[in-house]
């Protein structure tokens, strides 16, 4: 009987990654995604198979289900991991109705998370924070080098993380002193590079990352050697919080320390939406709520006070 369970489970298994190949593979050629998201989609379509009982239990789906599932999922997961299977399990539904494994449209049956623009306050780190996260890469060790100079475009550029790892080696212009990031949606737009980034990455190429076939500008420094992905960029930035005695944070807090840093000494709004790569002013204007010099004179006094 056991030996059954298993043989089951291990049919199972391969069913689930055979579909989630093709859901792949559709996401790629149908939709264009790009790897990140394709990534994100299948691991958000896996978790979803697993709930629900399997590939062979997508025939049977209905709105109710589906539904049901978001409902619970949503109790149990924060604002941004809702979201993200929201958006997955809709393309997933497609795919599936796309394919023949559903009879009926479900995507609409996923509901939507609520959530509020402006309504958060960017969190980001202190200079001090940001200093003990850089100061504690051992840049003696080739992995220290790498990670002091992915931390350091995060810091001082306010890459995202999936920009930071598909940098590529032709990306950088070393006389003009310029970086093209390859940014959401496809876009291309060349930053100036900082000295201490650009020093980081000198310190890396020259001294530590290893001759391989990749061209890209961040690899794993054994064998065999392969570009980093996005998770390993937020697991460089998870480990240098260790080491810095901080709690544990997400790159995106080194791009709002960079906006603020920025609004702190006097750069206007738009100004640290050039720099961040926004395409929409609204996704700048969260910042207003920090810049503090500019809301001073918008601040009313307290009754009664000074009296």
């Amino acid at each position: 009987m056991e030996r059954d369970e298993r043989a089951r489970r291990a049919a199972g298994d391969e069913d689930s990654a055979r579909l989630l190949t093709e859901f792949r593979t559709w996401l790629d050629r149908e939709r264009g995604l790009s790897p990140v998201s394709v990534r994100c989609y299948a691991k958000q379509a896996k978790y979803f198979l697993a709930a629900v009982g399997g590939p062979g239990a997508v025939g049977g789906l209905d709105a109710g289900r589906v539904t049901s599932f978001m409902v619970e999922h949503s109790r149990n997961s924060n604002g941004w991991s809702a979201k993200a299977m929201v958006t997955s399990l809709r393309a997933f539904l497609r795919f599936a109705h796309a394919t023949g494994r559903t009879q009926a449209a479900l995507a609409g049956a996923v509901p939507a998370v609520a959530s509020w623009r402006l309504a958060a306050l960017p969190r980001g780190l202190s200079q001090a924070e940001i200093r003990q996260l850089l100061d504690g890469c051992r840049r003696e060790t080739a992995a220290g080098l790498r990670d002091y100079a992915v931390l350091s475009l995060l810091a001082r550029l306010g890459l995202r993380g999936a920009e930071a790892a598909s940098l590529r080696l032709e990306d950088i212009d070393w006389r003009a002193g310029e970086i093209a990031v390859w940014g959401k949606g496809s876009r291309i737009e060349r930053l100036p590079l900082p000295v201490s980034a650009g020093e980081a990455l000198v310190a890396w190429v020259s001294g530590g990352r290893p001759r391989c076939e990749s061209r890209a500008v961040f690899v794993t420094v054994r064998r065999p050697y392969r570009q980093l992905t996005p998770e390993a960029v937020r697991t460089i930035m998870g480990r240098a919080c260790d080491r810095a005695g901080l709690e544990r944070r997400g790159t995106h807090r080194l791009r709002h320390a960079l906006a603020t840093e920025m609004l702190r000494a006097g750069a206007s709004l738009p100004e640290v939406g050039q720099v961040l790569r926004h395409r929409s002013l609204l996704s700048t204007a969260v910042y207003a709520k920090v810049d503090q010099n500019a809301l001073r004179p918008l601040a009313r006094p307290w009754p009664g006070a000074g009296q």
